[in-house]
């Protein structure tokens, strides 16, 4: 079976992302088609990019830095928690997805975002890295404006919309992990 990370790019403290991981993570829950674990980028204290070679030779020297390879490189697939800062990408989750190279080569992504706009402009970007990093991003996202799926702008209270949208957003990483599993064999 499929083994799908939802990986919670955030690490500020206060942050609006964990409720929301917490909500694509529980909404997996009811899926049969593929198994799911919630993967904090905080719990792996990574620190700025350090490693002395480039990821894409795999030689990795620290041991925070192995624990994070070994935690990404087990998922066939990943949903990508995200808020938008400055119109882009959380340093913390840039830096994470700076750290490894192999470990994303052929699997699938999708995004769930939130901010001001939704969090589309960190997307956007995220793309581009992905494509970098040999991940194929499908079409389908989930964005989650704070004016309307946040009450009062801080507590998460997503809509019929997102839960919608969401569903779509697994199907597409479902159907393209297995795809291009032959890719990784």
């Amino acid at each position: 079976m499929l083994k799908i990370a939802v990986v919670l790019g955030s690490t500020r403290p206060g942050r609006r992302g964990k409720a929301v991981a917490d909500w694509v993570f529980q909404q997996a829950a009811s899926r049969t088609d593929a198994t799911f674990d919630l993967v904090d980028v905080a719990d792996f204290d990574l620190p700025l990019l350090d490693e002395p070679l480039p990821p894409s030779l795999g030689h990795y020297r620290h041991e925070y830095t192995k624990a994070w390879a070994k935690a990404i490189g087990s998922f066939d697939g990943y949903i990508i928690v995200t808020g938008e800062y400055n119109h882009s990408v959380p340093g913390a989750l840039k830096n994470a997805l700076d750290f490894l190279y192999g470990e994303w080569n052929n699997k699938a992504v999708g995004f769930v975002s939130y901010g001001g706009t939704g969090g589309i402009r960190a997307v956007e970007h995220l793309r581009l890295i992905a494509a970098e990093l040999q991940l194929a991003d499908v079409r389908a996202q989930v964005t989650l404006p704070l004016a309307t799926e946040f009450e009062s702008y801080t507590t998460f209270t997503p809509s019929d919309r997102a839960v919608k949208g969401l569903g779509t957003v697994f199907d597409q990483v479902i159907a393209w992990a297995g795809a291009l599993k032959p890719l990784r064999q």
